[in-house]
């Protein structure tokens, strides 16, 4: 009577960030992200706008120095959004954060306003992660996205599916 593949988790749509190129993570110019050490994800080249929800979820970290977010999806995905590299030296000077440790979010939703100026000015780069920090544990499957350009809220970056 019922299909077994009506019980079958709905994959996790992960939307762009924020409008930019979308780059691979190997070619992220960072070895801790591009040899996936913190996990597996891609990256964008941030042209305009600010960071929003790429899905929606539990913000579980905000960095002391606003230069990265957290945020836990519903099907238990961690997502670290990292602005940019080596802008933890930055002490939080180009960023201000919408949002708190322990908020609900949604998709879309406004996390960290950037100053992209200042960012490109005194960090090494802009491109900005997203990875899966919790990649490691097996349980889920990662497709990334085939297009060049990530609008905000339109563009799907990557999808998460069980195994």
């Amino acid at each position: 009577m019922f299909k077994k593949n009506l019980f079958k988790k709905t994959p996790l749509e992960m939307y762009a960030p924020v409008n930019g190129q979308i780059i691979p993570i190997e070619e992220v110019p960072d070895p801790v992200f591009n040899q996936k050490m913190m996990g597996e994800g891609i990256a964008i080249m941030p042209s305009n706008g600010g960071i929003h929800a790429p899905v929606e979820g539990t913000i579980i970290q905000v960095a002391p120095t606003m230069h990265a977010v957290g945020i836990l999806a519903k099907d238990g995905t961690e997502i670290l959004i990292h602005i940019g590299l080596e802008t933890v030296a930055l002490k939080g000077e180009g960023f201000t954060v919408r949002v708190k440790e322990g908020d609900k979010v949604s998709m879309g939703q406004l996390l960290i306003e950037v100053d992209w100026d200042y960012i490109s000015t005194h960090a090494s780069s802009t491109v900005t992660p997203i990875i899966i920090t919790n990649s490691h544990d097996g349980s889920k499957q990662f497709t990334f996205t085939e297009e060049k350009e990530g609008i905000q809220g339109q563009t799907v970056i990557m999808t998460a599916s069980g195994k």
